[in-house]
């Protein structure tokens, strides 16, 4: 959509810049800053993690304004299923009770300073804790060929119910050549930093390197965007978020009912943060939640300001990346 003058005031004016701690430790944040502004249909959330550079951030400030300036149209789906999420940490159940009942976990695995039996333990303790539950594995491109292999392995010969393993290896060419290895084993890989970090998205279905596509809205510009490129990749996929309040959540909620794709979405998230922004958080009940636009409680607002600074930081920011579209 084309970003008027008119539609630059309109950020600029309504924009907020939160700061929001973290129930536990996730992917070493423990706080979680984001942007939200309000358009003429709603809310949206503006949330690139302080390391990305501005051509990428403005991706992701194309897929909010779409999200708060656009009029979607009602879907017949009004709930999507949803993931719980592990952290990596040791405390599992305290780490996954908010989430209250789930079908699905997804693991975190492959951290920084953690080894491969540390990931085993936590995944065995699930399903000690969760037995019939089915369960992901994200290592957000941490193993090499060699360890992600061998966790296959293990896993497999140990029965475990396993969905898929998210983006195990770094690269396109690593997952093709992982996935011919571990073919054997029926175990299937799902592409997600090989989708939304390239120029692109549709290298991993024409080389074959996955079996599932994982799609977060704001990372490719937006619900339009991403429905385009679910439908030409033509593949299957799974919706999933970037530690998003319930706003960013929401905009995941509905290309996840736009697609209907059959796989719980990643979009529970909001249980990670000690607080939210609306009085109705998209926290799931029964493993799902609504599909419906966020209000935003403004009181809430006040108390999770971010610094002075941190909110120049966010500004000048947003400055910078309106200016790039």
């Amino acid at each position: 959509m084309e970003i008027t003058p008119e539609i630059k005031d309109q950020i600029l004016k309504t924009a907020r810049v939160l700061s929001i701690p973290m129930r536990v430790r996730f992917r070493g944040v423990e706080t979680r800053e984001v942007l939200l502004f309000e358009g003429p249909y709603g809310w949206a959330e503006w949330s690139p993690f302080p390391e990305y550079l501005d051509e990428e951030a403005s991706i992701w400030l194309q897929a909010s304004i779409e999200w708060g300036f656009t009029d979607f149209p009602e879907l017949e789906l009004k709930t999507v299923k949803v993931n719980a999420t592990l952290p990596a940490v040791n405390n599992i159940k305290e780490a996954l009770d908010p989430f209250g009942s789930f079908d699905v976990v997804k693991i975190k695995v492959a951290e920084k300073n953690q080894s491969l039996e540390d990931d085993l333990n936590r995944i065995r303790e699930v399903r000690k804790l969760y037995p019939t539950t089915r369960i992901r594995l994200d290592a957000n491109g941490g193993y090499d060929i060699e360890t992600a292999l061998k966790l296959a392995q293990i896993l497999h010969k140990e029965n475990t119910p396993l969905e898929y393993l998210e983006q195990p290896v770094k690269t396109i060419a690593e997952m093709a050549e992982l996935r011919l290895k571990i073919k054997e084993l029926n175990i299937k890989i799902a592409a997600d930093e090989s989708v939304r970090k390239v120029s692109d998205p549709l290298a991993v279905a024409q080389t074959q390197a996955a079996d599932l596509l994982v799609l977060k809205a704001a990372p490719l510009g937006g619900i339009t965007n991403a429905v385009a490129i679910a439908q030409e990749a033509g593949l299957p996929v799974i919706v999933s978020s970037a530690l998003e309040t319930s706003v960013g959540l929401s905009m995941g909620a509905y290309l996840a009912a736009k697609l209907n794709s059959g796989y719980a979405s990643g979009l529970a998230t909001a249980a990670l943060l000690t607080q939210d922004v609306t009085d109705h958080s998209l926290i799931p009940i029964n493993g799902e939640i609504p599909v419906t636009r966020i209000q935003v409680n403004k009181t809430k607002l006040d108390p999770l300001q971010a610094t002075p600074e941190r909110t120049k930081w966010w500004m000048q920011r947003l400055e910078r990346c309106l200016e790039l579209l």
